[in-house]
């Protein structure tokens, strides 16, 4: 059986190093990795290398649930690519720099609990306010 990938992507108006460092910086994940305002990311690290490991501690604002989103980078190329494993389902966040912008598409592996449309649309509100930030900083 083949996984469904599932893909969601932004526009950013800022030189790819800037989207690039914005993405991969443990701080500034910190700041942007939320689905929506009662949530937010506590703690965030990141060995940016094929074979490195990455966890972000996403946690409701009122204390009353939490979960650890981890995983293993597979690929990297700077500026440009990353893929990355998380259990037993795999991503991808391609930065294709374009004239005066840089689109972020990030394509996933569905899983079975919620639907297509849920995870779309959490996964499209993480990168949208990846985008604001970015605008922001």
């Amino acid at each position: 059986m083949t996984t469904q990938k599932i893909a969601v992507e932004t526009n950013v108006s800022a030189p790819v190093d800037a989207v690039w460092r914005a993405y991969t910086d443990p701080e500034a994940i910190m700041h942007w990795n939320a689905a929506s305002d009662d949530w937010h990311t506590t703690a965030a690290t990141v060995d940016l290398r094929e074979g490195g490991a990455f966890s972000s501690r996403m946690e409701a604002k009122d204390g009353s649930m939490g979960f650890d989103f981890a995983g293993t980078y597979t690929r990297v190329i700077e500026h440009e690519l990353i893929e990355y494993t998380f259990g037993d389902r795999a991503a991808k966040v391609e930065f294709l720099p374009e004239k005066d912008r840089v689109r972020v598409r990030v394509t996933f592996d569905a899983e079975t609990t919620h639907s297509v449309e849920q995870q779309r649309d959490g996964w499209q509100a993480i990168l949208d306010n990846f985008t604001r930030y970015v605008k922001a900083s």
